[in-house]
């Protein structure tokens, strides 16, 4: 896994250790753990590439975080980092002696246009970047995605098979995910009837489901191109907030309109795109591969991650 040393490589390392495999995490800081670190700068062929040869899976998770303001700087950062790692990765398969059988890109569910009247899937779905309500600030994440993909299409890797992982927000009481986040800002008493007006959708995926969404990518030969990862039932902003409230055990909350969130948005050094676009995305390709998610519905995927947060237990096994 290049790119592997954060939050979801991490989490997907310990599971393939779990079930047995062999993991070589590729990062610019290696870390420890029960599988093996290389080291990578992100851009360049060098060493590292040897490990490509003869693995089953290479899964590409490398990108600066978009937890950030959007300046000159941030922007370029967040661009390159998806960019050139894509290059990189498929050079590196290209000179393998034994290429990988499947090579997993990651990608974002933000590719897809905000809007309220329609799911998006990978087959009737809406790119966005035109949308007349949507602030033009957000076109700047169409654009990563859209590069972000191309540099994937444009790779000729002969026989590997490859997937664009439109991945929603993944959900886990784990550092690195947003659940922590969200939680705590309801211990402030924020939150009520959600965030701005609450009509936008949130698209969403419990950390089991994403952990066994990537290996069912893996063994399933038929499945290649964009494949959205992300629960099949999407809902709004205002529902998704109650619930999480009520399951802990704070049913009452303060609204956040736009304009408080763009204060703190400022002051947290991030963009309120991130919880304002309306993310209404569903997972058909996977569904029609016989693909089953444990955690569906937002209400038992939000009980039993308050119920891990709360070290009750109640955790599935990937």
């Amino acid at each position: 896994m290049t790119g592997g040393s954060g939050f979801l490589g991490t989490m997907l390392a310990r599971a393939f250790v779990r079930r047995g495999d062999e993991v070589v995490v590729v990062s610019r800081h290696p870390g420890v753990g029960g599988w093996r670190s290389v080291r990578w700068d992100g851009r360049s062929l060098g060493p590292w590439a040897r490990e490509f040869d003869a693995a089953d899976a290479v899964i590409n998770l490398a990108g600066r975080s978009v937890n950030c303001r959007y300046n000159a700087e941030n922007r370029r950062e967040i661009l390159d980092s998806r960019v050139r790692s894509t290059h990189a990765v498929g050079e590196a398969i290209i000179r393998a002696a034994r290429p990988p059988r499947v090579w997993l890109q990651a990608s974002t569910a933000t590719i897809y246009a905000h809007r309220y009247d329609a799911p998006n899937d990978e087959l009737t779905g809406v790119i966005g970047g035109n949308e007349p309500d949507a602030p033009s600030a957000w076109r700047f994440s169409i654009d990563v995605a859209r590069a972000w993909e191309s540099a994937l299409d444009e790779a000729v890797v002969g026989s590997t098979r490859k997937v664009a992982m439109r991945t929603a927000m993944v959900l886990s009481p784990d550092p690195g995910s947003v659940f922590p986040i969200l939680r705590r800002h309801i211990t402030f008493g924020l939150g009520g009837g959600g965030h701005g007006d609450g009509r936008q959708f949130v698209s969403w995926v419990h950390h089991v489901d994403f952990v066994r969404a990537v290996e069912w990518l893996i063994a399933h030969d038929d499945m290649a191109g964009p494949v959205n990862i992300a629960s099949p039932f999407p809902l709004r902003n205002a529902e998704f907030m109650r619930a999480l409230r009520r399951e802990a055990g704070l049913p009452v909350g303060l609204p956040a309109p736009t304009w408080m969130l763009e204060i703190g948005a400022h002051i947290l050094r991030t963009e309120t795109e991130l919880i304002l676009k309306s993310r209404r995305v569903v997972p058909t390709r996977l569904l029609r591969s016989g693909f089953t998610f444990r955690f569906p519905v937002w209400e038992d995927a939000v009980r039993d991650l308050c119920l891990q947060a709360r070290g009750e237990g109640a955790q599935v096994a990937a």
